[in-house]
């Protein structure tokens, strides 16, 4: 099993369940993480961010930890083609290194970001019920593998 740093829609536990699915839900909650060297941006267009490197910037975020197998399926579809799943190092719930996967926006897709910092709190108030509206995707995610 693997853990899942998450810096946008994905901090929703609702959201998160969605679009892993019964079978693949996470078993715990998200706990508070932070990646360094890195910062998140709005999406032009869109409620949700892209995550990019960014020497001496710091995005705070949640960790899901232990994600089943057949979670990662559903994610890599969901993210879809603007982002590339990577291997961080993230600072854990526990002050402690952990390696963890994120998905950070493409190197050729960063055009499509907006600059400034992507607002928690705004998507939390005024974008989660319009991303959850608008994303069809729930649907369209691969179902989890047996087993």
């Amino acid at each position: 099993m693997a853990h899942l740093f998450v810096y946008g829609s994905l901090m929703w536990p609702d959201i998160m369940a969605r679009v892993c699915g019964p079978d693949a839900a996470p078993a715990h909650p998200p706990q508070p993480a932070r990646l360094t060297d890195h910062a998140r941006h709005p999406v032009r267009g869109q409620d949700y961010p892209g995550l990019r490197p960014h020497t001496g910037a710091e995005v705070a975020g949640r960790v899901y930890l232990d994600l089943p197998e057949a979670a990662w399926p559903r994610l890599d579809a969901f993210e879809g083609d603007d982002y590339q799943r990577s291997e961080v190092l993230i600072t854990g719930p526990d002050g402690l290194p952990l390696r963890a996967w994120t998905y950070l926006f493409k190197d050729d897709r960063a055009h499509a970001l907006d600059p400034g910092a992507w607002d928690e709190d705004r998507f939390d108030r005024e974008g989660k019920a319009r991303f959850v509206e608008r994303y069809t995707g729930f649907h369209a995610t691969p179902k989890a593998a047996p087993g």
